[in-house]
């Protein structure tokens, strides 16, 4: 989000010289300068102790393609607790163990996507309403159903290298 006006006052925000940063829109009157704003969100690899790992299907976003677990952080949330979260409301999964992966930039959606991997023991899926199916796959077919150069493929990929 690009900030054309102050949030505090409303005041047109000018141009001032923030140190390293160049010119960068600033509030005169609150003496303030805004930087450009973008969503964060966590994407997971939910992994049961079989190797296998949660995909889950919602038709909204494709028809075709598989993804992982994502959601965004809510206010007053750490990184592992929206993943906790999210898998847990997604999958209905507990989580066991949580460990950063990586980032991710998503510039179609102005998104930095926070990566991990979680581990739960395996059991009966109790998935959300914005969920369409969710299953367990192997990594094989996994690597068939997640499009290639999406995020949730590049998250994939990451984990595959580490095994």
């Amino acid at each position: 989000m690009k900030f054309n006006y102050c949030p505090q006052c409303g005041e047109k925000l000018g141009l001032r010289e923030i140190g390293d940063e160049g010119l960068m829109p600033f509030c005169n009157k609150c003496d303030v300068p805004y930087f450009d704003w973008f969503g964060q969100c966590i994407i997971s690899a939910v992994i049961n102790e079989y190797g296998e790992i949660a995909l889950l299907k919602q038709e909204r976003v494709s028809k075709i393609y598989w993804g992982l677990v994502a959601g965004y952080i809510k206010k007053g949330e750490t990184l592992e607790e929206a993943v906790i979260r999210e898998v847990e409301e997604e999958t209905g999964q507990k989580v066991e163990k949580v460990e950063y992966l990586a980032s991710y930039y998503h510039e179609k959606k102005e998104l930095l996507m926070v990566g991990f991997i979680c581990e739960v023991k395996k059991r009966k899926f109790n998935k959300s309403k914005e969920i369409d199916q969710v299953e367990w796959y192997s990594f094989e077919r996994a690597k068939e159903l997640l499009r290639s150069g999406s995020i949730a493929r590049q998250l994939f990929e990451s984990i595959k290298s580490m095994k």
